[in-house]
């Protein structure tokens, strides 16, 4: 039993500790990864044999979150951990995305990877520890596994580079960039950032990955020390004899199809049929009768091979384009009547209908997890349903992929989002791809930023998206502007980039092969900013900036400031008041108390005089009411000289006789009745907070003829 951490110092004044042969020892491989306060369990299983007939990668990866890990309860009434978080989700994605490309081809067991947060110190984030623990634990096992590999983020504080900043670091910072690789080069990026150069963010990453390496050499001293045997594997070989007979039958054709410049629809129609064709002739040999599915996956081969070499050989893609060619973009704006804010935004064969949401605060998601707790103001939402590629399917909750493009997305717009305090919208994006083929979180960044400038959403700046690609055979490596779905299968690189014409905002990467230079990221940072600059100027022709109203349709806003003293007669005992005065105006009214100790009230509704209205009644709670000012009231009770009239709640007036109507009255009740709503103009505010109340100033004057 090992009992003792081990230590790594993988960045300045940044420690790692792993321990293992402690716990979960029947796992094929575990560690415990900790620093400061912060310990992940990681373990990881994949089963000695695959099930029969599988031909995929069954790769599960779950990073859980322990309230008690930081002394706290849960909230809601199990009072017990439930379905994954957004957070927990996206952390999940992270790890599987950096650990999925270094197992062998053709390794199908089932295999999964467990991430446990068992400690929080609420500072030291378990994201990046959970990464380096899963690509510990099955470095040590007997699992094949090509590693290791490791994770690390990066922030930029005052200018300085900060390798797993801490959580009251992270606030301080214009970058919050992970990072992941193995000792020779990046498998993947995500994260978000300030406008950032492509200068900047290279630096970063290069940074990164220096502490990666030492990651790495401290995960090849635990395998040395800990390490058990790795299981042999041999990928199941394919009968070259069967081989050769699907290549013989397709390859030619395949070829004529990859370079006849097809769309989506014409290029998997016309494979299809192919491919239909040259099952059915080979499964009518007795030997590869069952054989249907190999024959299929042998196509697919042949298919990703003759793609790839006509990109390189020829410089030239599947429907046409050169590889820095930007597909076709058309927009439009207020496509929907009813929404705050609307956009179509279509390139190519993937489209995005945006609408936007403008809300009041209690219309904020309150977000309550280990590691944060607020009240999250803008949000984005990404919804893929099975129509908008062709498919038929079931339409269900968003699952790990939504969450995460959505994500993606969210983050790129964020950085340039007015605050709060500036604007004071809760803001809900919703982006429904209606086609797919190629970057649909990226046409949901363009089409987001211009539903949110045709809301009149204040952004300084408008931002794009561009997704990128790459093919590497041999020397010769080729970059692709634009990619669309094929070319995202085929080749071996997904990089998304969003930002302002000033910089970049997001960024997600994925390699599929190890051994990418730095000099290639360069390259395709400097060719995505040429598109992303194109694809602004695409966007201008339609909206280049906010507009200056508001929708009809969104919530109307007045603020007000109040006395210290006021709040407690505004809000009223057990809130009577102030539920009394949002019912009968029809609005929503929030206050909270400022470090002056002030009354700061915000007052919204669907009609700014339902605001003016509900405003004036607050000002004359908190002792505000204007002389001159007319009120709605409501008749209290009847006397012979006159009527009280209840102007704001606990705000009671005398509306005499003679202020009824501009003739004689005999009877007060011959006008009013006791319950009976009634515009009143407050006359004059006397000693002592006596108030004098008219109807009769309010209604028009007799004809005097």
């Amino acid at each position: 039993m090992k009992e003792d951490f081990k230590s790594v110092e993988f960045a300045p004044g940044k420690t790692i500790s792993v321990e293992t042969g402690r716990l979960a020892k029947q796992a094929d491989g575990a560690v415990v990864v900790r620093m400061g306060d912060t310990m992940v369990l990681c373990t990881a299983v994949s089963a000695k044999e695959a099930k029969p007939g599988q031909d995929f990668f069954p790769l599960v990866v779950d990073l859980r979150e322990s309230f008690t890990a930081g002394g706290k309860f849960p909230g809601g009434f199990l009072k017990r951990e439930g379905r994954p978080s957004d957070g927990e989700t996206l952390a999940s994605r992270l790890i599987d995305r950096s650990l999925r490309p270094l197992f062998p081809d053709g390794y199908y067991n089932d295999t999964q990877i467990i991430c446990q947060v068992f400690s929080s110190d609420g500072q030291n984030e378990a994201d990046v520890l959970g990464a380096v623990g899963a690509s510990a634990a099955l470095h040590i096992s007997d699992v094949p596994f090509d590693g290791p590999m490791a994770q690390v983020k990066v922030g930029r504080v005052n200018g300085n580079i900060v390798i797993n900043p801490t959580i009251d670091e992270l606030k301080e910072s214009e970058m919050d960039l992970i990072v992941a690789g193995t000792a020779s080069s990046v498998i993947m990026i995500e994260g978000e950032m300030s406008e950032v150069s492509e200068e900047e963010m290279l630096d970063a990453i290069k940074e990164a990955h220096k502490s990666i390496v030492k990651l790495c050499e401290f995960q090849e001293e635990l395998r040395k020390e800990y390490g058990k045997e790795k299981r042999e594997f041999v990928p199941e070989k394919k009968d070259e004899t069967l081989v050769q007979k699907v290549e013989d039958a397709a390859t030619s054709k395949i070829k004529e199809i990859v370079e006849m410049g097809l769309n989506k629809e014409d290029y998997n129609g016309k494979l299809r049929e192919l491919k239909d064709a040259v099952i059915e002739e080979l499964t009518a040999i007795e030997e590869y009768e069952e054989l249907g599915g190999e024959i299929s996956d042998i196509f697919g081969k042949i298919e990703k091979r003759e793609l790839r070499n006509m990109v390189v050989t020829k410089r030239r893609r599947i429907d046409g384009r050169n590889p820095e060619d930007i597909r076709d973009i058309w927009t439009q704006i207020n496509y929907l009547p009813r929404a705050h804010g609307s956009s179509v935004f279509t390139r190519g064969e993937t489209q995005s209908l945006v609408s936007v949401t403008l809300g009041t605060k209690r219309d904020a998601q309150s977000v309550d997890t280990l590691f944060y707790e607020e009240d999250k103001t803008f949000m984005l939402h990404y919804n893929f349903p099975p129509f908008c590629v062709g498919e038929a399917g079931f339409m269900r909750g968003p699952g790990r992929r939504e969450i995460g493009h959505g994500h993606l997305a969210e983050r790129a717009l964020k950085k340039v989002m007015p605050s709060f305090e500036d604007f004071s919208y809760v803001i809900r994006v919703r982006s429904d791809i209606l086609e797919s083929n190629g970057s649909s979180s990226m046409a949901s960044v363009c089409g987001g930023s211009m539903a949110l400038m045709d809301a009149g959403v204040p952004l300084p700046k408008p931002v794009a998206g561009i997704a990128m690609g790459m093919i590497v055979e041999g020397d010769d490596t080729v970059v692709l502007s634009d990619i669309r779905g094929e070319e995202d299968f085929m080749g071996d690189m997904d990089f998304k980039t969003a930002g302002t014409a000033d910089g970049i905002t997001a960024t997600q990467m994925d390699m599929k092969v190890q051994g990418i230079s730095f000099e290639v990221i360069e390259k395709a940072l400097a060719q995505a900013k040429e598109g992303r600059m194109h694809i602004l100027e695409k966007m201008a022709e339609t909206i280049s900036k906010p507009k200056e109203k508001l929708s009809q349709y969104a919530p109307q806003f007045i603020k007000m400031t109040i006395d210290g003293d006021s709040i407690g007669a505004v809000i009223g005992p057990g809130g009577k008041v102030i539920q009394a005065l949002q019912k009968e105006t029809d609005t929503e009214i929030w206050i909270e108390e400022d470090e002056q100790g002030k009354g700061q009230i915000t007052i919204s509704a669907d009609d700014l005089e339902k605001a003016e209205a509900a405003k004036k009644r607050i000002q004359a709670v908190a002792g505000q009411l204007d002389e001159g000012a007319t009120y709605k009231g409501t008749v209290k009770a009847i006397k012979e000289y006159g009527a009280f009239v209840e102007i704001v709640p606990g705000k009671e007036g005398l509306l005499h006789i003679s202020e009824l109507e501009h003739g004689h009255v005999k009877k007060v009740e011959d006008v009013i009745s006791v319950g009976d709503q009634i515009d009143v103009k407050l006359l004059k505010v006397e000693h002592g907070g006596k108030l004098r109340l008219s109807r009769k100033a309010l209604l028009p004057k007799p004809d005097e003829n």
